[in-house]
């Protein structure tokens, strides 16, 4: 994930910039822009001046960059606009200098998600007596730390292969970022980890940067993910699971994108996890039922165990999913948004709604919602919004969208049990 922040610092005082000469900054305009109109700004509208025209030349990025330099030292930055079907140009106060990042943060937050992550692949692969309390599962897990790996190494090489994606992309388009911040969880029955995130330090030039940096983080993960999914999957085996539980016993299914049923198709040649017997109901209904509710409860039935590998790349595609969720500053968001522009907040509502209504077989999607509700409302605004996406960005868009079709999970997990 990715999110947009902004430094702001000005070598001369706001007022001072409001009275700016204005006939030497539509002279620097008129280099690049054929003005209509004109209107003087003030700090309540935010902007110093404002035209309206067109551009001379078609290479609008071309003609962005020029006016950028132009403007640079006498801090006022560009926004190009389209307001009312005409392009804009809005000179604001201010140039944007990112501060440098204290790289030892990121080490710290890594070292300690490693630690985590191992220690969490640790309790996945223990295979001994009953453990009735959770310092004991700690203890245990610390002793036996190294037997997580192929959790842990499978988990990070996903999730540093999503981050770096974002950051590589941002260093390719000179657009300053901070290196990923891992998040540790050291809890048992969780991942070992809450993802990673960067930090855009400036906002990005326009949408076809925007696209690039929101796009590279899923495609990169998901090169990752497949192939660490599909060793893992070879190392697993298809068990039978109990026809039914004990007292104190428990049982968790981890729940199904299309991705991940295909893949378990194409290694073990079946549906899994397949029931015992599908009742009244047609096979393919069942299966879209089961899909989207996670019921009825497949006991008696086969399903694979998913080896630490397996497991570690089947998390790595779920999160690759609810980055992809297409709203606020999640992937998803920034891909619909470099799409869509401002049309695209209008399906935030809808989100909202599919949200909740998963939420009735997953409770962890309300919580979605709720952070979904109030901190996915602010997109992404590139600063020149003139310039179009190419077609094989809005084609790389599109093939966004399908993966996020394809990893979706509406059920991650549900417990039996316990």
């Amino acid at each position: 994930m990715h999110i947009d922040t902004i430094f702001e610092i000005m070598s001369n005082p706001p007022d001072l910039l409001f009275q700016s000469n204005i006939d030497q900054l539509t002279d620097i305009v008129a280099h690049v822009f054929k003005i209509e109109s004109f209107t003087r700004g003030d700090p309540k509208h935010k902007y110093l001046a404002r035209y309206q025209g067109s551009l001379i030349s078609e290479d609008s990025t071309a003609s962005y960059d020029r006016l950028t330099r132009e403007l640079r030292p006498l801090d006022i930055t560009p926004l190009f606009r389209i307001e009312n079907g005409m392009q804009t140009i809005l000179l604001t106060p201010g140039v944007v200098y990112p501060k440098p990042s204290k790289i030892w943060v990121n080490l710290i937050f890594f070292i300690l998600t490693v630690f985590s992550t191992f220690l969490v692949g640790a309790a996945y692969v223990y295979n001994g007596p009953p453990i009735t309390s959770l310092s004991g599962l700690y203890m245990v897990s610390l002793a036996n730390i190294w037997q997580g790996w192929p959790f842990a190494v499978s988990l990070l090489s996903i999730l540093l292969a999503h981050e770096f994606g974002h950051y590589l992309a941002s260093r390719y388009h000179h657009t300053a970022a901070t290196l990923p911040y891992f998040i540790p969880m050291p809890v048992p029955g969780t991942f070992g980890t809450m993802g990673a995130v960067i930090f855009q330090k400036e906002s990005h030039k326009n949408k076809r940067i925007l696209l690039d940096i929101g796009m590279a983080g899923p495609l990169a993960g998901l090169i990752v993910a497949i192939p660490v999914l599909i060793i893992g999957l070879s190392l697993s085996q298809v068990d039978r699971l109990p026809t039914f539980l004990h007292a104190n016993e428990g049982l968790s299914l981890e729940g199904n994108s299309i991705l991940y049923l295909l893949l378990k198709y194409a290694v073990f040649h079946q549906w899994l996890p397949t029931p015992a017997n599908f009742g009244n109901l047609p096979p393919l209904l069942y299966w879209v039922i089961y899909f989207f509710t996670g019921l009825p409860t497949p006991l008696g039935g086969k399903d694979v165990m998913l080896h630490p590998v397996a497991m570690a790349a089947w998390a790595g595609l779920l999160v690759t999913a609810l980055n992809l969720i297409p709203v606020g500053q999640l992937d998803g968001g920034h891909i619909l948004h470099g799409l869509f522009g401002e049309r695209a907040a209008s399906i935030r509502p809808i989100i909202l709604t599919v949200l909740i209504l998963l939420g009735l077989a997953w409770p962890g999607w309300w919580l979605w919602a709720i952070l979904i509700f109030f901190l996915g409302r602010s997109y992404a605004e590139p600063l020149d919004q003139i310039t179009p996406l190419d077609t094989k960005r809005k084609i790389l868009a599109l093939v966004n969208m399908v993966i996020f079709i394809l990893v979706f999970t509406p059920v991650p997990l549900r417990a039996i049990g316990g």
